[in-house]
């Protein structure tokens, strides 16, 4: 046995001679190529970091970098970096730990060409560099990632620690741009940092109820909840849009110290960055990789009529009949929830709707189109349930009870992330609605909403719930394209749907805002929502006027909010009158508890259903957007040519002009009509600010030059518009 003293002296003698090949490699690196290292070796003055750098490199810790056919590589430890063109201008990032990346496109579901200009550099001193067009990646020695546009910084990871020599601030931290945490027995938490920008601002991310329009200092949840949808695409002020192109569940920081998105399980990074000189530019790369709306059907741009909730069929018609009777153009009649026997049989309950296609018939006669209401929620009771379950068709909870929805029903829901299970939905809903007439279908509940919002509780086909439960809705859109596109009637298809996810709009996706309640503070949340959810590239959205959840239809205060919204609405792109009114005094059809009749209803909810006053406001509104159809179908058109919003933010139409990046209140529907919402009670005149150029008031016929902020009046019977000369 040897003397442990001897061992330990042979183990000391190991480490000197280790370090003195290292500090002969630093030297011999950096006294010839380094003039502040020569400066400061005259002085016998070491840098340490720098030594403890090149140390880290020596023992393996570097990239090592790998071109191959035009896609940058980056391997260090266990994980690798890819990079690669992705469209124009514009870059796919994705790294992993495991052996082989997924193979999955998620939202970047659009052929791209082959860029043959991309050019990938390996510059031998422990960095690469990929440029696409304008865009460029740079990865590092370490592995940091930053990112230049024509030349010029952009982005760049957040990245602490004391293998980066050139950061100039604290590297004891051991922050790393990305940061992987073992999940026991599964995947990875994922973290990437960011560097944050004091003078930039962020927009787009889908539909968040808050007031604000800019991000920047916002924490977001990344999960479908009710009223709130998750569409991971930013807009950033200084030309770049940023996709987290991943559907699992997570949150994102944008703070002033540092950007931080996160994933709590996935398996890979994955993520898509473009450039441009405007945002116009920059949703039309994105919307080129995730796919554009098709052009709207024709038929659609007037009234929507809808309330929680009609209950029968003679209820249906007598309301498409008196519109008819007053000479009011109604283009779509929409029949909410529970006209079914249980959740999950997806058929009309017969003893109130004894004959839907004659129904169908006569509303396609006055030129209304029809809508209904589909859930994906099944009752253990439901004709379909146990052959859905037997055939593994429903979501799966990992613990206790199999339940996942509970409102009016002991409930499941379906998988739509299952293929089989999508034809099973669309299969009955073509049976029972579709083959009787009915045109369009309203996919609520899309989220899908869940009794508790417990992502890591619920698991589907394609994963569980925390890898992949973002992309649900628009999964669940695609059971219909899918379904209507083999019938080859897919220009007529539209579905009104309460979430969505990036590329959710090449699916027909009208997304409304949810079930928000009947307020100010809520009518403006929804201004903001719509106008960043069109910079998320969804351009077709809609909102409940008056908002959903009303207590007192009768109250003059609500009668108010109402105008206010409809006034807003009309410069939307859909006008949806829905809601729940309340008091909920109307007597159910039906003493049971299921079926058509058993559930209540609200107040009811038609143009004429608030007094004269308020008819006359909303009836001369109704032909002002009558007027505006074929504006508004021109916009519709350039939607699903460019991506670009109908509901514009004021810096999407004049990004060269400052004092648009700070006006939040007001904005452009298309590029010629200014609108400017009220957004409090008792509110009669309100301060618009008109960029360059020629305006003119659409109320009063006035001219005005831009360039400056004007006071207008704003009486209850509309809003402050101008039309741009």
């Amino acid at each position: 046995m040897q003397n442990p003293d001897y061992i330990a002296h042979s183990y000391m003698v190991k480490i000197v001679l280790v370090f003195a090949e290292n500090l002969k490699v630093f030297l011999s690196e950096y006294h010839y190529n380094d003039s502040r290292f020569r400066k400061s070796n005259a002085n016998s003055q070491i840098n340490f970091y720098r030594l403890h750098a090149i140390v880290m490199r020596r023992k393996g810790q570097n990239m090592n970098f790998e071109k191959k056919d035009n896609v940058l590589i980056a391997r260090r430890r266990n994980e690798t970096l890819l990079i690669e063109a992705w469209g124009t201008d514009s870059l796919r990032v994705r790294a992993t730990e495991y052996m082989e990346f997924t193979g999955r496109s998620w939202a970047l579901s659009e052929a791209v060409d082959a860029n043959t200009s991309v050019a990938v550099s390996i510059d031998g001193q422990g960095s690469a560099t990929i440029t696409n067009g304008r865009l460029s990646a740079r990865v590092s020695s370490s592995g940091m990632l930053t990112f230049y546009r024509d030349g010029e910084l952009l982005l760049k990871e957040y990245h602490r620690d004391y293998d980066e020599p050139k950061c100039r601030e604290s590297r004891c931290l051991k922050i790393r741009g990305r940061e992987y945490k073992p999940i026991v027995g599964g995947d990875y938490s994922l973290t990437v940092r960011f560097e944050s920008n004091d003078q930039e601002r962020i927009f787009g991310m889908g539909q968040y109820q808050h007031g604000y329009l800019d991000l920047k200092g916002c924490v977001l949840e990344l999960a479908q909840r009710n009223s709130q949808v998750t569409v991971p695409f930013a807009v950033s002020s200084l030309g770049y849009g940023f996709l987290w192109n991943n559907p699992g569940v997570g949150k994102v920081s944008f703070g002033r110290n540092y950007t931080e998105w996160n994933a709590q399980a996935t398996k890979e990074m994955d993520y898509w960055i473009t450039v441009g000189s405007t945002p116009n530019e920059i949703l039309r790369k994105y919307t080129d990789v995730t796919g554009r709306t098709p052009m709207i059907p024709d038929g659609l741009l007037g009234l929507w009529q809808c309330k929680l909730r009609y209950r029968t069929q003679d209820e249906v018609l007598s309301v498409a009949r008196k519109y008819k009777e007053l000479g009011i153009p109604l283009d779509v009649i929409v029949i909410d929830f529970f006209h079914w026997t249980r959740q999950g049989d997806w058929h009309f309950d017969p003893e109130y709707w004894p004959d839907p296609k004659a129904m169908c018939d006569e509303l396609h006669a006055m030129g209304t189109k029809v809508m209904v209401s589909v859930w994906p929620s099944v009752d253990r009771k439901s004709e379909n349930f146990e052959e859905m379950l037997d055939r593994g068709y429903l979501i799966r909870t990992e613990r206790g009870s199999i339940q996942t929805y509970d409102f009016q029903g002991d409930c499941l829901e379906i998988d739509v992330t299952n293929p089989a299970a999508r034809e099973f939905i669309w299969e009955k809903c073509k049976k029972n609605y579709y083959d009787y007439g009915i045109d369009m279908f309203w996919l609520d509940n899309a989220e899908p909403d869940y009794a508790v919002y417990d992502y890591d509780n619920y698991r589907y086909a394609l994963g569980c719930a925390l890898e992949v439960s973002n992309i649900y809705p628009q999964l669940y859109a695609k059971s219909f394209c899918d379904g209507i596109t083999a019938e080859q009637k897919e220009k007529n298809m539209l579905h009104l749907v309460r979430s969505a996810w990036a590329g959710s709009q090449k699916y027909s996706t009208l997304v409304w805002s949810g079930d928000v309640p009947s307020s100010f503070e809520s009518l403006r949340d929804q201004l903001f929502g719509g106008l960043n959810i069109g910079l998320a590239g969804i351009p077709w959205w809609t909102t409940d006027i008056g908002g959903f959840m009303t207590d007192d239809v009768a109250d003059p205060a609500f009668h108010e909010l109402l105008l206010r919204w409809y006034e807003f609405a009309v410069f939307s792109p859909i006008l949806r009158m829905h809601g729940d009114r309340g008091p909920h005094n109307i007597p159910p059809l039906s003493d049971k508890d299921f079926g058509g009749g058993s559930l209540y209803t609200g107040q009811p909810n038609e143009l004429w259903s608030y007094g004269d006053d308020a008819f006359k406001v909303m009836k001369c509104q109704l032909d002002l957007r009558q007027s505006l159809k074929p504006y508004i179908e021109g916009l519709m058109r350039e939607a699903s040519e460019n991506g670009s919003p109908l509901m514009r933010t004021m810096f999407y139409e004049f990004p060269s002009d400052a004092k648009c990046w700070e006006v939040t209140d007001q904005y452009m529907f298309g590029s010629s009509y200014l609108v400017a919402p009220i957004l409090q009670a008792g509110q009669r005149e309100r301060e618009v600010y008109l960029p360059a150029g020629s305006w003119k008031n659409l109320n009063d016929g006035r001219e005005y030059t831009g360039g400056q902020t004007i006071t207008c009046d704003a009486p209850l019977e509309y809003i402050p518009v101008f039309m741009k000369l």
